[in-house]
């Protein structure tokens, strides 16, 4: 199908199962809650090497957190559910507790329920206090500038990894344009993220390696480079290709971002735009280009 002057692949992106969870960070300044917003998420692209992908979902204002303050909305996915359980701990602890002024929120009403802050509580030394406000329970752990105020339990929900759109480009600049953009459109999506750098993918990966010791390797046939010693899926004039990869807390979050990213790379200078899957081995999800395109 051609659109808007780009051909779109009849083809879909497979997307599989994960455990997501929304935690909302606040600080006295808006400063400080990109600072443990942006460490909260760092190193958190893919499971295949972080253990988890995590992102900014949004930016709240002070009449949208639960302390009236400046706030974030994050996003952070696992394969299992003591994976991400422990990455919460982990990430809360390390990165949201350790930055000035702090205080750490559930950001879901549903799903199965972790422990996060009543692991956290023994940093207190036995001087942690806690209060309850309606039926949830908060723990105040002193620190260094006051207290770190952080919800005992946060919620996990079943949701989708691994929505993708693959822009093949002309050269490098048309198809980082065309990504940026897309990227800027589906950010607009409440529910999901763009976990990889900015949200564009360059070393985009397929299953499996000539190396037995590895399980995943470089996307060979969409690599400009390898046309003429591979397989290629790339035409002739095709010289850069960029991957976007979307996790949603559900299939709506991932489709409905996969076809914003759709309208707005096709506003650009691009040759086509295909997605990845495994035909049908990797996950239970299939996101069909022709048919997101459609209902846009």
């Amino acid at each position: 199908m051609i659109y808007n002057g780009v051909e779109i692949e009849d083809t879909y992106a497979e997307a599989f199962s994960m455990w997501g969870s929304r935690i909302v960070v606040t600080a006295d300044t808006r400063e400080w809650v990109m600072t443990a917003a942006a460490s909260a998420t760092g190193f958190a692209t893919s499971v295949i090497g972080c253990g988890c992908e995590a992102g900014v979902e949004s930016e709240l204002d002070e009449s949208q957190t639960p302390d009236g303050r400046p706030g974030a909305s994050i996003l952070i996915f696992g394969v299992s559910r003591s994976g991400l359980e422990s990455q919460l701990i982990s990430r809360v602890g390390q990165s949201i507790m350790t930055c000035p002024t702090t205080a750490c929120y559930n950001g879901l009403d549903d799903g199965e329920q972790v422990d996060v802050g009543g692991k956290l509580k023994f940093f207190g030394d036995s001087y942690q206090t806690s209060k309850m406000l309606g039926n949830r329970r908060f723990w105040r752990i002193p620190v260094m500038d006051g207290e770190f105020l952080v919800e005992q339990k946060f919620c996990i929900k079943k949701g989708v990894g691994g929505g993708n759109l693959l822009i093949i480009s002309k050269d490098v600049k048309s198809g980082l344009e065309a990504a940026q953009r897309a990227v800027g459109a589906m950010k607009k999506v409440p529910g999901a993220i763009m976990p990889f750098p900015g949200g564009v993918v360059r070393s985009g990966s397929k299953v499996g390696s000539t190396y037995r010791f590895l399980s995943a390797s470089t996307n060979t046939p969409y690599c400009p480079t390898l046309k003429r010693l591979v397989k290629t899926s790339l035409p002739e004039e095709a010289n850069a290709v960029y991957e976007i990869v979307i996790d949603g807390l559900d299939e709506r979050s991932v489709r409905d971002a996969m076809g914003r990213g759709l309208l707005a790379a096709c506003s650009c200078d691009i040759l086509s735009v295909t997605a990845g899957n495994y035909g049908g081995n990797l996950g239970q999800y299939k996101f069909h280009l022709l048919e997101i395109l459609k209902n846009m």
